[in-house]
């Protein structure tokens, strides 16, 4: 669209040469002699171009009334009276430039082009902002159950307060958006939200990875950078896979929870922190206190607002909404031309056990939409994994040989775990995920087997 620009001069001759110059560069244009003029259709410029000096009420006065009536508007000054302290004054008022006159139309034409992409930038800026606040609002987390109005209920009563929030559930429910709600329905809603997956983090960096390290603490360590805590200073830490923090970072996390204090890694001036943590497992934690691996006094100063995200077989009357949400959403990425889900691809959807939950709904929707020929997504289009579902482990008893041969419970268990360490190329925490224990826990059974190394 045309860019519509008010030009407010005073002098007949230089407004009609600005306005000849702006028309050619592709511009619409209105004009007004004086400010009072200009006022009455300044609603619906795009850049307004004043003149400092004009009759009855002065530029600065046109300046002030129109960053009171449209904050948003660039607003150039000209002015023959080129001072520092004229520059000052009209910048301090509100303008976006000035231009000393006499003035060329080039470099006029560089400074409103300038102001405009400016102003394009922070329009960009501003509605990427209301959209991401948008994505999180209740109305675009599907959840039409009792179960998630609860859990919208409690987003509402703990969001504005600073308590820490532990989030417990299944991969695949959602902490990772409830987290991100429950950060844009807070005061700290335009600070920094800083997520931590503790279980992608080695070991041996999580420590200056989440507190920072100062310039030579460790080999490699040519220059000071802040940590992840730092980064988040005012804002919101969100720590995934909680569980998987080993015992050393615990009693840290503890400090930073009790104290909101920590120092860097080769540092001892203590540095103060003002953030806000929500933590995030899908692990048992009460099941880490027995075993050793997490510490009882963090697990209570997390689980200050306990928050548990129902798997999606215990809230199947949300496939429905969420189905028809993934449709719409994943629609124009997959070709546009699925419209609606018939009944009986619904019924198979309700049918099935989501291992994966919410996230292999989306995965399952996405490949049917990608796959279907017509303009409604059926049950021939819905494919779904053939993993066994809850109950079918019990049917295993009746198999005549109960464990492979040759093998006994504790070899077994070894050679699951070495398939599972193979699988995640030695990776301990994703081989952790793969056997549904954590990371610690794991260690733990390998230490027990000589395996540890």
């Amino acid at each position: 669209m045309k860019k519509r620009i008010l030009v407010v001069e005073d002098e007949d001759k230089l407004r009609r040469v600005i306005q000849l110059q702006l028309t050619s560069a592709g511009f619409d244009v209105d004009q007004a002699a004086n400010a009072e003029d200009g006022l009455k259709i300044v609603d619906r410029a795009d850049l307004v171009l004043t003149d400092l000096k004009l009759p009855n009420m002065g530029g600065l006065q046109l300046l002030g009334l129109i960053r009171r009536q449209n904050s948003q508007v660039p607003v150039i000054v000209m002015t023959a009276f080129g001072s520092i302290e004229t520059a000052v004054e009209s910048m301090k008022a509100g303008a976006t430039d000035f231009v000393l006159k006499p003035f060329s139309l080039d470099h006029l034409m560089q400074v409103i082009g300038k102001a405009l992409e400016m102003r394009a930038l922070r329009d960009e800026n501003r509605k990427l902002k209301e959209e991401l606040g948008r994505r999180y609002e209740f109305d675009n987390i599907i959840g039409r159950s009792g179960a998630m109005q609860e859990i919208f209920a409690t987003i509402e009563r703990v969001g504005p307060t600073r308590a820490t929030v532990l989030l417990a559930g299944e991969s695949g429910v959602g902490k990772d958006l409830i987290a991100r709600a429950i950060h844009f329905h807070s005061p700290r809603r335009d600070r920094p939200m800083v997520k931590i997956n503790c279980s992608a983090i080695p070991e041996n960096l999580m420590e200056s990875e989440l507190f920072g390290y100062e310039k030579g603490a460790f080999t490699g360590a040519n220059l000071t950078k802040p940590g992840k805590f730092e980064q988040a200073d005012t804002g919101t830490v969100f720590l995934d896979e909680i569980g998987d923090v080993p015992a050393a970072i615990q009693v840290k996390l503890l400090r930073i929870l009790q104290e909101r204090e920590f120092e860097r890694l080769g540092s001892n001036v203590t540095r103060h922190i003002d953030v806000r943590v929500i933590a995030a497992t899908n692990q048992d934690l009460r099941a880490a206190l027995e075993q050793g691996t997490f510490r009882e006094d963090l697990y209570y100063r997390l689980n200050v607002v306990p928050l548990n995200i129902p798997p999606l077989r215990e809230r199947k009357p949300d496939i429905p909404f969420l189905a028809n949400h993934f449709i719409h959403k994943l629609a124009a990425d997959t070709g546009g031309r699925v419209e609606s889900i018939t009944d009986r691809a619904m019924e198979k959807l309700i049918a099935y056990h989501w291992p994966g939950n919410v996230r292999e709904l989306e995965n399952v929707i996405e490949r049917g939409l990608v796959m279907c020929t017509g303009t409604e997504l059926d049950a021939a289009d819905i494919k779904l994994e053939s993993a066994p579902s809850p109950g079918s482990a019990s049917r295993a008893q009746n198999d005549s040989h109960f464990l492979p041969d040759g093998l006994s419970l504790d070899q077994y268990e070894q050679e699951i775990i070495k398939e599972a360490l193979r699988r995640a190329d030695g990776n301990k925490s994703q081989a952790a995920r793969l056997l549904g224990l954590t990371r610690n826990a794991l260690r733990y059974r390998l230490t027990q087997m000589g395996m540890e190394s």
